[in-house]
């Protein structure tokens, strides 16, 4: 499964399969879907420039400055790919009132942000078995303030977990909110992969329009799956 690659388990596996599908295109047709893409990338990110302009919220180029690349506190943040992350956009729950969890689990929050920026987080210590993945949502203040709302709803009434792409997710349980930002949310989850449990820790804080999601798996310790607190504050001290 790879859990070195630090993506949301549930986003890892779907993403896994379309570069799969993908591997065995001609040197050509692959230069053609690349200039494709760039141009395609290109256009969006005009858009989402205009769209932020408009609300109060940072562009994709602020966001990318204001995230984390490199060694810090323990940690290599590695940018991920976009065909590693799109897989995880439209992760649907089965239950409705468990959506901002499932689109958390995809790495996105449930209400579109203007963009996002995705990082792997690699521990630089060998004896650190904990990884993990952050990534970065850009909203209008508002929309970040309804985001922390509806997640803090759908841990209140998705407590048993729900299922989505054929995943299971399980054992929903609020941890304590860490002080952080200004406001923070924390639940540990489990996501059932054949006969593998994984207990997962998110926690997600709110600094102005800003919704950093910081999600973190230890398989020799389960217990200590969280991000540490001073890497989030490395993060959040980054977005000024």
């Amino acid at each position: 499964m790879g859990l070195r690659r630090a993506l949301p388990v549930a986003a890892a596996l779907p993403a896994l399969l379309v570069i799969s599908a993908c591997s065995s295109d001609s040197g050509d047709s692959a230069d053609k879907k690349a200039a494709a893409t760039a141009k395609a990338t290109s256009s969006a990110e005009a858009e989402a420039a205009a769209e932020a302009k408009k609300i109060g919220a940072l562009d994709p180029q602020s966001l990318k400055q204001a995230t984390l690349t490199g060694k810090s506190t323990g940690f290599d943040f590695k940018q991920v790919s976009k065909a590693d992350t799109e897989a995880g956009r439209d992760m649907k729950a089965d239950k409705s009132e468990c959506q901002p969890l499932a689109s958390l689990a995809g790495g996105y929050t449930h209400i579109e942000a203007v963009s996002t920026e995705h990082r792997s987080l690699e521990p630089t210590d060998a004896s650190n078995a904990t990884v993990g993945s952050m990534w970065l949502s850009s909203h209008s203040e508002k929309n970040a303030k309804l985001v922390m709302s509806d997640l803090r709803t759908s841990l209140q009434k998705c407590p048993k977990g729900f299922k989505t792409l054929g995943l299971t997710y399980t054992d929903v349980k609020r941890l304590k909110d860490p002080g952080l930002g200004d406001e923070a949310v924390s639940y540990g989850i489990t996501n059932v992969v054949a006969k593998q449990s994984l207990r997962m820790t998110y926690t997600v804080v709110r600094k102005g329009g800003v919704v950093a999601t910081f999600y973190g798996v230890n398989m020799l310790a389960p217990g200590k799956s969280a991000m540490p607190e001073t890497t989030i504050k490395a993060q959040l001290a980054q977005l000024g």
